[in-house]
Formats: C-alpha cells, structure tokens, sequence
C-alpha cells in the first residue's frame, strides 16, 4: 500500500454504516488509514468504531444526517482534532425515494429531503473538507453520485440529486484545479439496502415491463455485487495513485469499470447570429422534428 500513499492518512467517510460507505470504511481502514465515520443511527457509528478498532484500525464517528448544518464541519474538525490532519473525504450518505414514487406523485418535502440526502450532504462535505486540503496543497474527495441520474431508473427526487452530484464533481474540480485538490464522482451498483427488498425488485420489474431497462439492465439491477467490489474504485481515487485525475466521473459495478465522456452537443445547425435572423418555428421542426 505505500505505493499509494495511504498508511498515515486520515479520512472522513459520510453514510459509512451501511452498504458502499461500510465497504468503503473497511477498505480504507484496512489500508492504514485513519477514518472518521459517520451515520444517522448512533448505535451503527459505535458498531462501526468498535469493529475498526477492534481489527486494529483507528476510527472515531460522528452522529447525524450530513446533509444538515454543522454535521460535516464537525466531521473534518473531529479529523483535525483527533489525528491533526485531513487527507481524504468520501460521501456515501443518501436515502431512498418513497416506493413507487414518481415526478407525479412525490411531494415537495420528499423531494427536499432526497436534496438533502444526497447533493447537500456532498456539498457540505467538498466545503468543509476543501477549505482544509487548499491550504495543505492536497487531498482528494470522492463523492457518489448514480447512473439513475440518467432517468433510467426511475423516480424524481434521487435522479435529480445524484444528477446534481455529477454537476457539483466537475464544478468543484474545476474550482480547484490549481490548488492540488482532486474530485472525483462514483456511480456505483452494489448491493444495498437501497438496492434489495421487494419494493426494489418490483420498481424494477415495473421499469422493465414499462420499456424503460432493457432485459440486461433489468437482470444487472436485480442481481447487484457486494459493495466489497466497488469499494476499491473509491480507495483508489482517494490514494496517491489517482494523482492527476480529478472532475472525472466513473461507473463501476461488480467487474465493470467505466468512466463517462465530458458531455458535449451533438452538431445539429448553426448561422451567425450578426448576419441572420433567428431560427423560425418551420426550420426547427425541418432540424429537430
């Protein structure tokens, strides 16, 4: 591991209790890493504390849903605290949407707390944790976002905050490009309590029979991985061996292994806007219809 850079390093892992951030911790527990872990439910934090300690790791938690205010402030200064340094930030926090919810049927608060869950709490997390790593020179933040950002999945509220993830990746690198901060995004397919019951495995089943996954898609979703297999993308991206990669974004589930293209319009038309009128309506149905 000391080609990467992680024994000695500190951590602060957000929704670390459960699914993909539980792998996460472990792994980089595992790899000498000092973590501070934290979730909603204050028995798992300690569960997850006693676990690392007990394996030999060094973790302390911090309660609370990361999306609120304060939560991920106290998470970095915990780091700070604790071990006298921050080195990575990861965010796993999230919720589901309602079961069977869709753009018709979810309300205002349902949609607000997905925000919440989802895109505040990586947010905050990149703040908090950016504004130390700039003045060190370095760090690395991985964020999660999902490839149901794509509208493939289903849903309203949870697309349109891991969409908003992918966006805040790239504009948080960008920002700090020039300051040795990287940020990176994982849309990850694991086995989850998001991603198993039977809520899930109708909502899938439902998508398939409505045309929205092809039977492939649909067979992926319904058999996911363990997160113990998506879990070394984000090590990874959290070591010194990802140095020069950052505002990308990666899928990765079970053994696959993707990373998007920056999104670029496809050519449809163009006049100068000095020497021509606008577009008509007849010639935009002609070019788009």
């Amino acid at each position: 591991m000391s080609r990467y850079g992680l024994p000695g390093q500190v951590a602060v892992i957000a929704g670390a209790t459960r699914g993909i951030g539980l792998a996460v911790a472990h792994a980089l527990a595992g790899a000498g890493v000092s973590v501070v872990v934290n979730g909603r439910d204050p028995g798992a934090v300690d569960d997850l504390v006693a676990e690392i300690s007990g394996g030999g790791g060094n973790a302390v938690g911090v309660c609370g849903a990361a999306g609120t205010p304060g939560v991920a402030a106290e998470m970095v200064a915990t780091a700070l605290r604790t071990y006298g340094a921050l080195d990575i930030a990861v965010n796993c926090a999230g919720i589901a949407e309602p079961a069977g919810s869709t753009i018709l049927t979810i309300g205002h608060a349902e949609f607000a707390g997905q925000i919440e869950a989802h895109l505040m709490s990586a947010f905050a997390l990149t703040q908090a944790a950016a504004r130390v790593m700039v003045d060190q020179g370095a760090g690395s933040i991985v964020l999660t976002g999902s490839a149901a950002s794509h509208g493939m999945f289903g849903g309203s509220g949870y697309p349109a905050a891991k969409g908003g993830v992918n966006s805040l990746t790239m504009a948080a690198a960008a920002d700090l490009w020039s300051t040795g901060v990287r940020v990176n995004a994982v849309l990850p397919g694991a086995r989850s309590r998001l991603s198993t019951g039977d809520d899930y495995i109708r909502h899938i089943e439902g998508l398939y029979e409505r045309g929205i996954l092809d039977e492939g898609l649909r067979d992926a979703a319904l058999d996911p991985a363990p997160p113990e297999y998506v879990a070394p993308l984000y090590v990874f991206l959290a070591s010194a061996g990802s140095r020069g990669i950052t505002g990308q974004i990666f899928s990765a589930a079970g053994g696959f292994i993707g990373r998007y293209d920056e999104a670029q319009p496809a050519f449809v038309a163009y006049r100068d806007h000095h020497e021509a009128a606008p577009y008509s309506l007849d010639e935009l149905a002609e070019l788009l219809g």
